[in-house]
């Protein structure tokens, strides 16, 4: 059986930060499968709760999936539903940029995922990741102008099939988009729910695309996220390159395991 390597940050020759670099302020990174504003089993409306929780970790970038841009039928039905999409709910005041991009559209609504940002986003696209008859699923790429890095941080926010043949063209589409279309010296952050229990992801998103992942660097393995009441099964991911480690942890007491399904990630980086 093969076994696969771990790479940590001092192994790494791409992560001695140059002087410059080292004056960058490290980037807190959050990633959450939101549950479309719902605790565990859909007992109750907790996206109030869940603006306040994400507030209070600190994020500068945060990677959401199942974020709900519309839903008529919630909108009549939940006292408390915002005006306005759930992104911008969540954005308010605190994260200036923002993006959206929609996946799955029914009637009176629609879903997908989304970035919040403290630094301007400069650009966005929607890759549909697909797969006919079965859910639909979305890869949002954006790319962030953070203060004092001289190319745009490439941050990639993904929610993966259920099924492994899907997913396994979904992982090869994300390692060929970093792999073909970003420069081979941007940072990179790719983050989300991979439902990959399985843990295939990192050896292809690796070898096609040099990312690695940031708890299976810090702490030897993936981490733990789901369900969030009892987190077993490791499938939220935050894949990075060119980006060092320098904490990394999983969001699972209260009051986060009672406001979504999946436990929260949270990582601080810097560059390398």
């Amino acid at each position: 059986m093969r076994t696969l390597g771990i790479m940590t940050d001092a192994m790494d020759p791409r992560c001695v930060p140059s002087d410059a670099r080292s004056a960058i302020a490290p980037l807190t990174v959050m990633t959450l499968n939101l549950h479309k504003g719902f605790s565990s089993f859909n007992r109750r409306f907790v996206l109030r709760e869940l603006r306040e929780a994400i507030r209070g970790a600190g994020a500068d970038l945060v990677f959401l999936q199942e974020v709900i841009g519309a839903h008529d039928a919630h909108a009549r039905r939940y006292p408390g539903w915002p005006e306005t999409a759930q992104y911008e709910f969540l954005a308010d005041s605190v994260w200036g940029s923002y993006a959206y991009g929609r996946n799955a559209v029914y009637e009176g609504g629609h879903h997908g995922n989304a970035v919040l940002s403290r630094y301007p986003i400069a650009t966005y696209r929607n890759h549909d990741v697909s797969v006919a008859g079965e859910e639909p699923r979305g890869m949002l790429h954006c790319e962030i102008a953070v203060p004092g890095l001289a190319v745009p941080l490439h941050a990639i926010c993904v929610h993966l099939g259920l099924r492994e043949r899907d997913r396994e063209r979904q992982i090869r589409g994300a390692a060929d988009l970093v792999a073909d279309r970003i420069g081979i010296g941007a940072p990179v952050v790719l983050a989300g729910d991979f439902n990959d229990w399985r843990q295939r992801a990192h050896r292809v998103l690796a070898e096609r695309a040099a990312l690695s992942e940031v708890f299976l660097r810090h702490r030897g393995r993936a981490a733990r996220s789901f369900p969030a009441l009892w987190p077993l099964l490791r499938l939220d991911r935050i894949y990075t390159r060119h980006l060092r480690v320098m904490s990394a942890s999983v969001l699972s007491r209260r009051p986060w395991r009672s406001l979504s399904d999946h436990a929260a990630l949270i990582c601080r980086l810097r560059p390398c």
